[in-house]
């Protein structure tokens, strides 16, 4: 049993929960999830350090290691946990004994991926799983899998499961949903014949159950062991919903699993993923009431996540009886210290999930999880989630509320510095608050709403349409100013007729009317085109978005890109990849554009009565480069310090009075995350 510190409360979310032997201090959990953080396929400091951090804030339970590995011809395509290797045993009880030291139950999701991975991955051995089916998303073609090849998966399982006993977790939970187990279960993808496959439902759960009874062989029967899976695939020929309540019926029955973690929905494709785990613009917690059903049917342990984003609904899901745990995961990954907040009574300082997905979207193109808007994710060791005082205050003025002003000024104050922000408009929010006018990302306005209200509770002085010249922020004797100026849409892109075109930002503020017959030149490939073309189709506008690069929107990953293709697609839109917009002039009271090619010398022509061009921002540097001359390191940044962490010290001009910076989109066009990452780790240090 692991205690820790509790108060008397009557909160479901702070009650105890008892699971077999294993008592939980409370309700709230982090449900399996890779967030690409391991080397060499082990969960090693930067590893530890994410999870020790959640444990250490209070939370009840973390579920380790999305998709570990069990087999070698199971390799990872997102940088996952090798379960396979017996070198994994060491580093997971470094993990282990951190968390319990904190009173943090501390269990991992053991996989085969079956066909959900690629064959050039790894040591190049064929994908295998239940029949010859390619997954959409991966598109290896599996082999089907022989008796010799049940047999070994069998084995693979129990001694994965084994290294983590001997590793000292408190649990493992078997992934069954798109991973190797529902390829058996699925009439979609198991081909077999004989005892694993054929239209018998117990045929096709024959694997999970033989794999269960192995591991309960090798593990013993206290060991915890629970099953994550899908109790409706939602897909023409799949698992139905009365398929899943006869195989929860039945791993429950089978004496074998200890709990439940139920999902709704199919992940072989993009969309199916993100149907699964929704992102911004999608309904919220869309399956609760589904895993709710569940639980009731079995009476049976159940837990599940998937958008479950703030406390209130997470409370719910608990007092209701819908769930025995919450996993409230990329919620967590936008705040750590959720439960800690919950204690002291300030639920409402916790950072908000905006479900932007910027976390599962860069693993799943092969980087590492981070949160749009918390850049102290993933990098626990090089950026602390809490923030030093300074040794000696000093007066901070930052120009634009923008998301790395904002940002800046929370930083500085919590450092002890007196802030004040100057913004020319008369709304904190820069670009977030032009993206947040489209109803599928009004979400990203408690990117700023947060910081906002931590910046007022910290004494940091707001002066709105506030268009400061360089005279003016010297009025206000500052020792650090700090330029988040942004910038403005770049559009002179074109051989002629630039003079013609508009910003997707002229679309977006609606400065601009949408045309009728559209084409889109997205030479970002980011939001903006993306949601331009967005509201000009639901205008009633024809559109084409024309690209020179090969994939569509390549800055819009591919969960977070689902919700406007459905948009786009639903409203006849349609994308030109691999073709550029290079000319444009009138034809009576329309346009022509001419298309050219990076490939050849290759032409076409497209007659609009509108060219929208997305190609990024330029900065808006006016004030720095006013400010500069007299600035005592010149406007310099020292990347060394910024990147080891080390106090700014640049001496370019001794008889300067003021250090100078610039950060976010007054240096460069880039995304919300590198404005925050910007202003965090070069204010933490002043």
């Amino acid at each position: 049993m692991l205690d820790g510190p509790r108060r008397e409360t009557s909160d479901p979310l702070l009650q105890p929960y008892r699971l077999k032997h294993l008592t939980l201090k409370n309700r709230l959990m982090i449900s399996a999830h890779e967030p690409a953080y391991p080397e060499d396929g082990m969960p090693k400091e930067r590893y530890r350090a994410y999870h020790v951090e959640r444990a250490r804030a209070g939370i009840g339970m973390t579920m380790t290691a999305g998709s570990a590995s069990v087999s070698r011809d199971s390799p990872p395509v997102f940088n996952n946990v090798l379960a396979w290797k017996d070198e994994v045993v060491g580093w997971m009880r470094q993990l282990v004994n951190e968390c319990h030291d904190e009173g943090c139950a501390v269990m991992i999701q053991l996989t085969h991926l079956g066909r959900r991975t690629r064959w050039d991955k790894g040591d190049w051995l064929p994908v295998v799983s239940a029949g010859h089916a390619r997954e959409p998303s991966h598109k290896a073609f599996p082999k089907k899998a022989e008796d010799w090849d049940i047999e070994r998966l069998i084995a693979d399982y129990a001694s994965a499961a084994q290294r983590m006993q001997q590793a000292g977790l408190d649990g493992i939970e078997i992934q069954a949903y798109g991973h190797l187990m529902d390829q058996f279960w699925s009439p979609l993808t198991n081909e077999l014949e004989g005892p694993y496959g054929g239209e018998s439902l117990d045929n096709r759960l024959r694997f999970t159950m033989e794999t269960l009874e192995a591991i309960r062989a090798a593990c013993g029967p206290n060991f915890i062991v629970g099953v994550r899976y899908t109790g409706d695939e939602d897909l023409k020929g799949g698992l139905t919903n009365r398929d899943g309540l006869a195989i929860s019926h039945r791993l429950k029955d089978s004496g074998l699993v200890d709990f439940l973690n139920v999902v709704k929905g199919h992940i072989d494709t993009d969309a199916g993923l993100t149907d699964v785990i929704p992102v911004q613009g999608m309904r919220s917690s869309p399956h609760l009431d589904f895993a709710g059903e569940i639980r009731k049917a079995t009476e049976f342990p159940t837990f599940h996540a998937a958008k479950i984003q703030d406390v209130a609904t997470a409370r719910h899901a608990v007092a209701s009886g819908k769930l025995d745990l919450v996993g409230m995961t990329r919620a967590h990954m936008a705040d750590p210290h959720i439960v800690a907040k919950i204690m002291r009574g300030e639920e409402d300082r916790i950072r908000p999930c905006v479900g932007a997905n910027y976390c599962l979207d860069r693993i799943y193109q092969g980087g590492m999880a981070l949160c749009v808007h918390n850049p102290s994710t993933g990098r626990e060791l090089e950026q602390p989630h809490t923030i030093d005082p300074a040794a000696k205050r000093r007066k901070v003025v930052v120009i634009g509320a923008g998301p790395a002003g904002l940002e800046a000024a929370r930083v500085a104050s919590l450092r002890g510095h007196d802030v004040t922000v100057h913004e020319a408009a008369s709304d904190p929010g820069g670009q977030i608050r032009l993206t947040a006018l489209t109803e599928r990302r009004r979400e990203m306005m408690q990117i700023v709403d947060w910081r906002v209200a931590e910046c007022e509770r910290q004494g940091v002085r707001f002066h709105f349409n506030s268009y400061v010249d360089a005279a003016d922020v010297m009025s206000d004797a500052p020792d650090v100013i700090i330029v988040a100026t942004g910038g403005l849409p770049h559009v002179e892109v074109l051989d002629a007729g630039d003079d013609l075109v508009v910003s997707a930002w002229d679309i977006l503020s609606g400065d601009v009317a949408p045309g009728r017959n559209v084409l889109i030149y997205d030479d970002a490939g980011d939001y903006p085109a993306l949601q331009a073309a967005e509201k000009l189709v639901e205008s009633g506008a024809e559109v084409e978005i024309v690209t020179r690069d090969r994939n569509i929107v390549p800055e819009v990953m591919a969960m977070s890109l689902t919700p406007s293709l459905r948009i786009l697609q639903a409203k006849g839109a349609v994308f030109t990849p691999t073709w550029r917009v290079d000319a444009v002039k009138r034809d009576g009271n329309m346009l022509l554009a001419t298309l050219g090619s990076d490939y050849g010398n290759f032409k076409r022509e497209r007659r609009v009565d509108q060219v929208v061009v997305n190609h990024g921002t330029r900065p808006l540097e006016d004030l720095y480069l006013k400010l500069k001359p007299n600035a005592s390191n010149g406007g310099e940044i020292d990347y060394e310090a910024l990147v080891s962490g080390g106090p700014q010290s640049v001496m370019r001009n001794p008889n300067g009075t003021y250090q100078l910076f610039r950060i976010g989109d007054a240096v460069a066009a880039r995304n919300t995350h590198a404005a925050v990452y910007d202003a965090l780790r070069l204010v933490r240090t002043l």
